[in-house]
C-alpha cells in the first residue's frame, strides 16, 4: 500500500516543493507548504510562535485524516517536521549536493504564494543562495545536521534522494 502521510524535507532548492506538488496532484493529497505557516506576516520576518503552528498542523492532520485523505507536507522545519512524525507514515529525505540545490533556486519558478512578483522573488535570491550554501555549515532546525538527524531518528518507511527526482519515473 502507498504511504498515505508524508514528510518531505531538505535544503533550499532541493526539490521539496516540486516533488510533494507532483505527490499531491498524482495521488490526490492534500498539499502543505511549510513557509506559510512558519513566519508571520512582519517585516523583519519572524518565525510563528511554535504553539500557534503545532495547533494548525493538528488541525491540518485531523481535517485531512477524518476526510481518509492522504497528505504531503513540506520544509526544511526540523523542529516543525518533528511536530508531525508521530502522524506520517514515509519521510523523504531530499540531500541534493548544494551545487545541485543553487542551480535550482536559479532555476526555481514564481512562487506567488511567497513573493508578491517573480522580480521580488529574483531580488532575494543573492540571499537564498548563501543560505543554501551554509547548509552543512549551519546549526539550526535547518541545517544538514538536523535533517540528517530526524532522519536516523525516524521509525518509519523512509526515502533519500542524492539528485533531481525524475518525476516521471517516480514510485514512492
Amino acid at each position: 500500500m502507498p504511504s498515505q502521510h508524508i514528510l518531505i524535507f531538505g535544503n533550499s532548492g532541493s526539490g521539496k516543493s516540486t516533488l510533494a506538488r507532483a505527490l499531491a496532484a498524482s495521488r490526490g493529497f492534500a498539499h502543505l507548504d511549510l513557509d506559510t505557516l512558519a513566519w508571520l506576516p512582519s517585516s523583519p520576518p519572524q518565525r510563528a510562535p511554535l504553539e500557534a503552528v503545532d495547533a494548525q498542523l493538528r488541525d491540518f492532520v485531523k481535517d485531512n485524516t477524518a476526510n481518509n485523505c492522504g497528505w504531503v507536507v513540506e520544509g526544511c522545519y526540523t523542529d516543525l517536521l518533528e511536530l508531525l512524525s508521530a502522524s506520517a507514515d514515509h519521510i523523504v529525505f531530499m540531500d541534493l549536493p548544494v551545487a545541485a540545490c543553487i542551480a535550482n533556486a536559479k532555476a526555481r519558478p514564481w512562487e506567488p504564494h511567497k513573493y508578491p512578483t517573480k522580480a521580488a522573488q529574483d531580488a532575494n535570491l543573492e540571499m537564498l543562495i548563501s543560505w543554501i550554501a551554509q547548509y552543512s555549515s549551519r546549526e539550526d532546525e535547518f541545517s544538514y545536521a538536523a535533517h540528517r538527524e530526524f532522519y536516523a531518528g525516524f521509525h518509519g518507511r523512509k526515502t533519500i534522494f542524492t539528485e533531481n527526482v525524475d518525476l516521471n519515473s517516480l514510485e514512492l
